[in-house]
């Protein structure tokens, strides 16, 4: 799973994505339960198109009863959309969308301890994560609360990614599920965006090798 992400600018994400922000967010490091910036389609549009809100990581289920989960809900398994209840309905409405990212951290446990690992892309642009959101209502007050979720999917045979994260002492090493975020390319955004899900299966994979670089976060940074 993945804890930590840095947010571009509303600057950046206006140059690459064609779409600028309507409100800003405290922090560009972004933590779970954080406000931050994610791009979907506007709804009752015939044609693609795009706007960008700003939301806690953390996804709102419909059937909360407050704004603040007591759970985990800022990653998702891609595997499990259709049935865990907190996601299947955003699937089924095809809610996803895009969470812009500088980089991303994810540890490496292989030295014995936590050595954070940080992740770009080998072109210097920035990711565009795949991700569901959800507008969760007040019903005491009529107040919308914008949240979404990081997509994760199994990354067992990735050369760089399964490196990442602490084994599971109840599983053997060919038995673990390390997982990665997913990477919608520039050119599969609107597909991503509006495609039905057969549309988009194909491509929810941990980030090509050719694309992908990361190292050790250097201390202090």
């Amino acid at each position: 799973m993945c804890t930590k992400y840095v947010s571009p600018d509303d600057a950046a994400i206006e140059r690459y994505w064609e779409i600028r922000p309507g409100q800003s967010w405290p922090a560009r490091e972004m933590f779970p339960r954080a406000p931050g910036p994610f791009i979907r389609r506007i709804a009752n549009v015939a044609e693609a198109s795009r706007e960008c809100l700003v939301g806690q990581w953390g996804l709102i289920p419909s059937f909360a009863k407050e704004a603040r989960v007591s759970y985990s809900t800022f990653n998702a398994r891609f595997e499990e959309l259709s049935v865990k209840p907190s996601y299947k309905v955003p699937w089924a409405r095809a809610q996803r969308c895009i969470i812009p990212a500088t980089s991303f951290d994810e540890p490496n446990w292989e030295s014995g301890r936590n050595v954070w690992w940080r992740f770009t892309r080998r072109d210097g642009a920035p990711w565009g994560l795949a991700g569901l959101w959800n507008a969760w209502i007040d019903r005491a007050t009529g107040e919308v609360h914008e949240s979404y979720t990081m997509l994760t999917v199994n990354a067992d045979e990735h050369p760089l990614m399964r490196r990442m994260h602490k084994p599971d002492p109840k599983y053997g090493p060919d038995e673990q599920d390390k997982r990665s975020v997913v990477a919608v390319e520039l050119a599969d955004v609107d597909l991503w965006l509006n495609g039905k899900p057969e549309d988009v299966r194909h491509f929810v994979a941990p980030p090509s090798m050719d694309v992908i670089e990361g190292a050790p976060v250097a201390s202090g940074r």
